[in-house]
């Protein structure tokens, strides 16, 4: 079907190109994005619950990925994405060198984003699937490579008090899983959010509320149960130098459901609600040749987030024991230290090492991982 898609697209641009006689102003409007990735990894110390430990791994990793946007008019446009990586994998787009290809077989490739986008003055919107589009300063809460679909719209207002230099106002509904009846029954979640700019822009503070509706305990349709989720995020982040910049950053959650009632959920899971993310930053990748140095410490517990829709970088914890491959990335506390170096534009190495160690068992031990990875990200 990708590969159908595709062929579409290509044919449908080269048509236009050769015959009609707005080529070169059909080539004016179209710009392209795309960008490759190389990873060594090694993940090691994995203990599982029933106190065993998982074998250490060392993998080579590749990400591919290439975009297109088509402006419309002044105020609207098209925009797409492929990537690489397996369609029941949201949160990881990679490719293991040698894992699951068949004898160098193709590469499985799929749309992360399709939508249409407008603005009008100071509001901005969009349709279709596209990036996770509210404030956010890491991906504890909300991994990147997640696209939900849905309706966004933002407007963003100028002000003129000293204290708060502007006010953006988020909100949105995204589908997760249609029910084919009423919208009321689908599987969503909607949110709301406000982020202000205080001090010259040196400190952004974004309080957001999101509602998950129906949110299957297990990802890919093996689910036991249906929960909801009313969830708080305070978040904020703070320039505290200039020159050498340093940046900090805190996300702190609460899930406002009462879980007591809920007979599937075990006893010890039931306040188990909340979260924090405390982050420093050294240093920018702005010119050839830049540093940038962070450290990030989180304490998530299980049913802070959504563990499906949040990172997989941290630890190899997943669901592949009953049926899903996504990654079930919370109930834990860690620490992860970073280094980044910008070789040229676009051209970057960055070193990751993780440490995690689970909050609450599962089984008779809890669960621990340690990770490092290199990553050389190129874009074009």
């Amino acid at each position: 079907m990708t590969r159908f898609f595709l062929t579409l697209c290509f044919l449908f641009l080269g048509t236009s190109l050769l015959f009609s006689q707005t080529g070169s102003t059909l080539i004016k409007k179209l710009s392209f994005t795309g960008d490759f990735r190389f990873r060594i990894e090694q993940d090691w110390n994995s203990q599982k619950s029933d106190d065993t430990y998982r074998d250490n791994r060392s993998r080579l990793r590749y990400r591919f990925r290439f975009g297109m946007n088509y402006q419309l008019i002044e105020w609207a446009e098209f925009g797409m994405r492929i990537r690489t990586g397996f369609k029941e994998k949201q949160q990881d787009p990679h490719l293991t060198l040698g894992d699951g290809l068949k004898e160098f077989s193709t590469v499985p490739l799929g749309f992360e984003k399709l939508y249409f986008k407008a603005h009008y003055k100071k509001f901005t919107g969009w349709l279709g699937k596209n990036t996770f589009p509210f404030e956010k300063q890491n991906e504890l809460f909300w991994s990147d490579n997640v696209y939900p679909d849905g309706v966004f719209i933002s407007g963003k207002f100028p002000l003129k008090s000293s204290f708060i230099q502007s006010l953006q106002v988020n909100g949105g509904h995204f589908i997760l899983g249609t029910s084919g009846t009423t919208f009321d029954q689908d599987q969503y979640f909607q949110g709301i959010q406000a982020v202000t700019s205080h001090f010259n822009n040196r400190l952004t503070i974004f309080p957001s509320f999101y509602y998950f509706h129906e949110m299957p305990n297990i990802p890919d349709g093996n689910e036991t149960y249906n929960l909801d989720y009313s969830i708080l995020h305070i978040g904020t982040k703070a320039t505290i130098l200039e020159k050498p910049t340093v940046k900090i950053g805190l996300d702190y959650y609460h899930n406002f459901e009462t879980l007591k009632n809920n007979d599937s959920i075990p006893q010890q899971f039931k306040n188990q609600k909340d979260g924090i993310v405390v982050s420093t930053n050294l240093g920018k990748l702005k010119n050839k040749g830049d540093w940038m140095f962070g450290a990030y410490y989180t304490y998530l517990e299980r049913y802070a987030i959504i563990d499906f829709f949040a990172q997989n970088d941290w630890v190899r914890w997943d669901y592949s024991s009953q049926g899903s491959p996504d990654g079930r990335l919370s109930n834990f506390q860690g620490v992860e230290l970073r280094i980044a170096y910008l070789i040229r534009k676009n051209f970057r190495l960055k070193l990751r090492y993780f440490i995690v160690e689970q909050l609450i068992p599962y089984g008779i031990s809890k669960e621990t991982g340690q990770r490092i990875r290199l990553d050389l990200d190129i874009g074009f």
